[in-house]
């Protein structure tokens, strides 16, 4: 296990761990890895989860079934859960979607709508489809814009190539690789120049779009990965928007680029409804000595809805579920109350965590520290202690305990430096509080699972997880029995090289509590 510091290294005898057992913390954590170990529950509750369920995008009657599903989970193992409101978004629910070309071939096109999107009717759109071309500016756009009533309207770049660039660097020379990568980054900079030429951007132009008469908007958002595409949000309340996968994308491209206009024919079911109650589901195991002090789990619930939200965020749900049910059985009387949440809207913008902290701030200053999973399947690999000074001795003590095959692919960076984006954990430590974002290794998660179509059951590694759950339960327990909550002692901040005045530690954002 590598240790990276930043910092003089204190003794962690400055932290004694309490004795919670008459043999001490060791037959505890024993007992942790004797229960995870011998579980073979966690493939059955992932099939139930991600299978049955499916995606879990807020607002859809998925995201409310899983909400549900997760709370009778906790209440299964003996443990309290409950679902707690802190705002409302439009409802939808997506229906089956059928993108074909009817000329100048008839195939089937591989795409979907993209969430929120409007259906198309009881009857197929057919139109023809029309790229956004290259206009010298604002003025000569705005000309050209009535001609896009009736039309299908590209609005993403081109690829110049469908093959991963690790494809490339294991084939071809040094040369050749960095020739393609300036001649990728060259169409990316010219698409770029050509949507700022409207006087929009990429995600006001749909709108426009719309508003003169388009009949519907397609996209392709590339992974990077071969066949994969990520699927966001729609941009248009009345007509559909779909996102094809590349392939196909670059195929009615390289048809218009010779003069052939291709017809499509889209079918796109989806249903809009009233606004409904967004939830964070809440589980806790309350304290017997100190229950106002608190270390908390974080894994957010929802999800995009292309796939089924496996690797983003169902690993992490399931691997704080699993975490929570080892310690009820093992460590039924937490000296602290261990709370967990998973949190609905994080990919909107953390909504659900941070309407927590901004709700509970009796909670919030009596929190030890949070432990946040949200990123694929594999092993936990780094712990970055976000800038708190003193975590990195809670750290060392705690892993002197943990076995080397539940902690050998860890690294710990100390002190680190606070997050302002990205994960859950961020609506704590902009709060004050230390909340560490538990980073796992790879597995092309940026370029094959986040996000996209392919987020799903089969890319599960579980005996990753089962670790996972482990070294967090590990954790949880130690933390529970030290004598004083984790320090929250902050790092100086460097100096701004553009203003040469200290960065500020980052500022609590506020939740979104209405939506889309």
């Amino acid at each position: 296990m590598k240790k990276i510091y930043g910092i003089g290294y204190l003794l962690c005898t400055l932290f004694p761990l309490s004795s919670p057992a008459q043999n001490g913390p060791q037959s505890i954590i024993e007992a942790i890895y004797k229960e995870g170990s011998a579980d073979k529950s966690l493939e059955t509750r992932a099939y139930r989860f991600l299978d049955v369920i499916g995606p879990r995008l807020i607002g859809t009657p998925e995201m409310q079934q899983a909400h549900d599903f997760v709370k009778n989970e906790y209440e299964s193992f003996g443990i309290e859960a409950y679902n707690e409101p802190w705002g409302e978004w439009k409802s939808w629910k997506r229906g089956i979607s059928h993108i074909d070309m009817l000329y100048p071939r008839r195939i089937n096109l591989e795409g979907t709508q993209m969430a929120w999107s409007p259906a198309t009717g009881k009857k197929p759109l057919v139109a023809e489809v029309m790229v956004l071309p290259d206009l010298a500016d604002s003025i000569s756009y705005a000309k050209w814009l009535p001609t896009v009533k009736g039309k299908l309207i590209m609005i993403s770049q081109p690829q110049i190539s469908g093959r991963p660039e690790d494809s490339w660097q294991a084939n071809v020379s040094a040369a050749r690789l960095d020739s393609f990568k300036k001649a990728k980054q060259l169409v990316t900079t010219q698409w770029q120049n050509r949507i700022a030429k409207t006087g929009f951007t990429a995600r006001t132009l749909p709108a426009q779009l719309e508003a003169a008469g388009a009949a519907g908007i397609i996209a392709n958002t590339w992974s990077g990965g071969w066949g994969v595409t990520r699927v966001f949000a729609a941009k248009t309340q009345k007509i559909p928007s779909v996102e094809l996968g590349l392939e196909d994308y670059n195929l009615l491209y390289r048809y218009l680029e010779h003069g052939v206009v291709p017809k499509l024919q889209i079918y796109a079911e989806s249903t809009f409804g009233p606004y409904v109650p967004t939830y964070n589901t809440m589980a806790k195991i309350k304290g017997t000595v100190h229950p106002e002090e608190y270390v908390m789990l974080s894994a957010h619930l929802d999800s995009w809805d292309a796939g089924t939200g496996a690797t983003d965020n169902g690993t992490g749900v399931l691997t704080m579920m699993e975490a929570m049910r080892i310690l009820k059985k093992v460590y039924p009387n937490p000296k602290r109350t261990i709370l967990v949440g998973h949190w609905g809207g994080e990919e909107q913008g953390l909504n659900g965590s941070r309407s927590f902290v901004h709700d509970h701030k009796d909670i919030a200053d009596h929190i030890s520290l949070v432990l946040n999973q949200d990123n694929g399947t594999a092993r936990i690999a780094e712990i970055n202690t976000q800038g708190f000074v003193n975590a990195y001795a809670y750290f060392d003590k705690w892993l002197n305990y943990i076995p080397e095959s539940i902690k050998s692919d860890l690294s710990m960076r100390y002190p680190g430096a606070p997050d302002n984006g990205g994960s859950d954990n961020v609506s704590f430590v902009t709060a004050g509080i230390p909340a560490f974002y538990l980073s796992a290794k790879n597995w092309h998660y940026r370029d094959y699972t986040w996000h996209t179509q392919r987020d799903t059951y089969d890319k599960i590694v579980f005996e990753d997880i089962r670790n996972n759950a482990m070294l967090i339960a590990m954790f949880v327990y130690m933390a529970c029995e030290e004598p004083e909550l984790m320090s929250r002692e902050k790092i100086q901040m460097p100096l701004d090289m553009k203003t040469g005045m200290p960065k500020k530690w980052p500022t609590p954002g506020n939740g979104t509590r209405k939506g889309p």
